[in-house]
């Protein structure tokens, strides 16, 4: 006689495929509109770059409105509640960094273009440069930084604001050595 055998189920859930989130999502919740940068995350080519290029922009806005203290706690009330709208939005998509979510490079590249100011156009071109460089290819400290927090609870909202601040850090450090010894 043949025995059934019946499988227990996996404690584990399938892997899930990332969701490519789109306008729909984007307006589902307030945490999505913000992790995804308005928008800019939705952009299918490069949206790290594109995140960076609309906080550059939104900044040049900023400082036409807000003093520099001002800007300064606009900077950590967006770490503060980026880290909310990051984990949020992570966990609704499945995964632990998504590349739709930029806050992160939002919120650090304000941070680089806070801290460096003054800086004219050229000067901040090169910011730029320089905080993608250290954003995408994560050398060392960005690198290292990148790997601690991964996850879909808290210390994964963290991690994906982590490795930006990170980059700015090291940004800001080429930056200053430039000024240094130019």
């Amino acid at each position: 006689m043949p025995t059934l055998s019946v499988s227990k189920p996996s404690s584990t859930p399938p892997p899930r495929r990332p969701l490519r989130p789109g306008v729909g999502f984007l307006l589902l919740h307030p945490a999505h509109f913000l992790a995804l940068g308005a928008g800019a995350g939705l952009s299918r080519i490069a949206p790290g770059t594109v995140g960076t290029l609309w906080a550059w922009l939104s900044y040049l806005v900023l400082q036409q409105w807000l003093s520099p203290l001002q800007i300064g706690l606009l900077i950590a009330a967006g770490a503060v509640l980026g880290w909310w709208a990051c984990t949020l939005t992570a966990r609704h998509l499945g995964v632990a960094d998504p590349p739709a979510v930029v806050w992160d490079e939002i919120v650090a590249f304000w941070l680089v273009l806070w801290l460096a100011s003054p800086m004219g156009g050229w000067g901040q071109f090169w910011a730029f440069v320089l905080f993608r460089f250290f954003d995408a290819a994560k050398p060392g400290p960005v690198g290292w930084a990148d790997r601690v927090c991964k996850g879909l609870g808290w210390r994964g909202g963290f991690g994906i604001l982590w490795d930006d601040f990170v980059a700015a850090f090291c940004t800001l450090f080429v930056i200053a050595l430039w000024r240094f010894f130019a």
